[in-house]
């Protein structure tokens, strides 16, 4: 759905209020033993994400962040949702950034990211109903965590993602031209796939493209893309 403005109207901020008071079927799941085990299987170390990402892509993580981050300065704020045991902090955290703030569902991901990042703000919440105010981050960024909202509840999270910065949206996502329900470890309704830059895009009038990538798996035939959004100034400038 695309907004006439870049304001999201009341009656979208009240819908979110009523969704957000809800817990989706998939917030039941990742927020039990199946979160939990998610999390023990994905906890990793810099090197290990990097390992990760080159065994996958041929590229690593360090790379990818380099070459997306390298116009943001090391004081900007970083927000992310969907935060889990921290990896991808930790690895912003190697890089210089030292704002860090993230928001996890999971409470057993939240204290392992807690103690392995204890200079960072880290809190739980819901991407339903980010516990920020508007505009209080430089970038807000998920990794790997828009494909596990349905795609009735994606628009009330890509809102207060968008809410919540003043500037950039960073993501790393499955990638494919039209929404596709994936079975994801013998569950249904836990994993979808699309293009969640063109989402961003057609929902928001006020951001731009700054850059993406697709990255196409060496050992089978699935694409994810990682992008970088901007918010426009309302005269039509770009955000510094």
């Amino acid at each position: 759905m695309e907004h006439n403005d870049s304001v999201t109207s009341k009656t979208e901020t009240e819908q979110t209020a009523v969704v957000a008071a809800q817990e989706t079927a998939q917030m039941s799941v990742w927020k039990g033993d199946f979160g939990r085990a998610y999390t023990d299987r994905n906890m990793l170390d810099s090197d290990g994400l990097d390992r990760l990402y080159h065994g996958n892509y041929g590229i690593g993580r360090r790379e990818l962040n380099g070459a997306f981050l390298h116009d943001i300065a090391r004081e900007a704020a970083f927000l992310e949702v969907g935060c889990n045991a921290g990896n991808q902090l930790m690895l912003l955290r190697e890089m210089g950034y030292s704002n860090l703030s993230g928001v996890e569902l999971q409470p057993y991901a939240l204290e392992i990211a807690r103690k392995r990042l204890s200079d960072a703000s880290l809190t739980q919440g819901s991407a339903l109903t980010l516990p920020h105010e508007d505009a209080s981050f430089d970038v807000v960024f998920t990794s790997t965590v828009l494909i596990h909202i349905a795609p009735e509840d994606l628009p009330h999270a890509m809102d207060e993602i968008h809410r919540c910065t003043k500037s950039y949206i960073w993501g790393l996502e499955y990638y494919w031209p039209e929404v596709a329900e994936v079975n994801y470890r013998n569950h249904s309704g836990l994993l979808w796939k699309m293009d969640y830059a063109r989402r961003y895009l057609d929902r928001f009038p006020d951001i731009e493209l700054v850059r993406e990538q697709r990255l196409a798996y060496l050992q089978d035939t699935n694409v994810d893309t990682m992008f970088l959004l901007r918010k426009k100034r309302q005269d039509g400038a770009r955000m510094a």
